[in-house]
């Protein structure tokens, strides 16, 4: 029996989720693991769907971290493949319902078909004025850092900057995520406890949701339940309760 969505009373404004499981639940089935890559894709469509008609302002979806490389080059090549069919599927009804798509991270390592793909998306959807959905290829928090003090070394190296200069809204701005505000929820499916190198900077006042749900059954009322605990937290970012009333 499928269970009602609840509407929490305060919706963030940036939700970034970490997307696992869809091994275990292929595993569950006998099923190869890339045959979960694939339900997992199919779970997208529900749930950018859902973040945009309850009010989310920010998506950001973790698909594929550098570590990743590392695993069984064919269970890699499904992937990047399940990528690019879902750009050319996919971004038209993106467009038509006003989200803005960006991907964040590498695009070195991507195949040409992917980049240009990746592109075009942008380029078609970057005057919409709804969701904004961001997608993590090839990215980790600690490359993000890491390229962003490379930037800030190299103008300073030109003279453009002066190490006084640096404080943590230049720093910000030189992440991949430099036109969004930093994540009020990060989400986990799978039942693993670990940020696994999302997003580091960018989450560190973020409430963290833990749901032992795998990616392939995450549904709206699963993303309910996660803004629902979002608002049983008080959020004091170093305040004392009592400066909040």
């Amino acid at each position: 029996m499928s269970r009602k969505s609840t509407l929490p009373h305060t919706i963030p404004e940036h939700v970034a989720i970490i997307m696992d499981g869809n091994g275990r639940w292929a595993k569950k089935r006998f099923l190869p693991r890339t045959m979960g890559h694939k339900a997992g894709v199919n779970r997208l469509h529900e749930v950018i769907s859902h973040s945009g008609k309850i009010g989310v302002k920010v998506l950001t979806l973790f698909a594929f971290g550098r570590e990743n490389w590392s695993r069984p080059q064919e269970e890699v090549s499904v992937l990047m493949g399940l990528f690019t069919n879902v750009l050319i599927s996919e971004v038209k009804k993106l467009h038509q319902n006003n989200v803005q798509l960006k991907v964040v991270g590498d695009r070195s390592r991507l195949a040409k078909s992917i980049v240009e793909g990746v592109a075009k998306a942008e380029a078609l959807t970057q005057d919409n004025t709804g969701l904004k959905l961001r997608v993590a290829i090839d990215y980790s928090g600690c490359w993000d850092i890491a390229t962003a003090a490379k930037s800030i070394a190299k103008d300073i190296e030109k003279g453009v900057l002066k190490p006084e200069d640096i404080d943590e809204s230049l720093f910000a701005g030189r992440l991949q995520t430099l036109d969004t505000p930093n994540v009020d929820l990060l989400i986990r499916t799978s039942g693993e406890h670990r940020i696994s190198n999302f997003m580091l900077w960018q989450i560190a006042y973020a409430e963290l949701y833990f749901t032992e749900v795998l990616w392939p059954d995450f549904k709206s009322a699963d993303m309910d339940d996660a803004i629902n605990f979002f608002n049983q937290k008080e959020r004091r970012f170093g305040k004392t309760s009592e400066q909040l009333k």
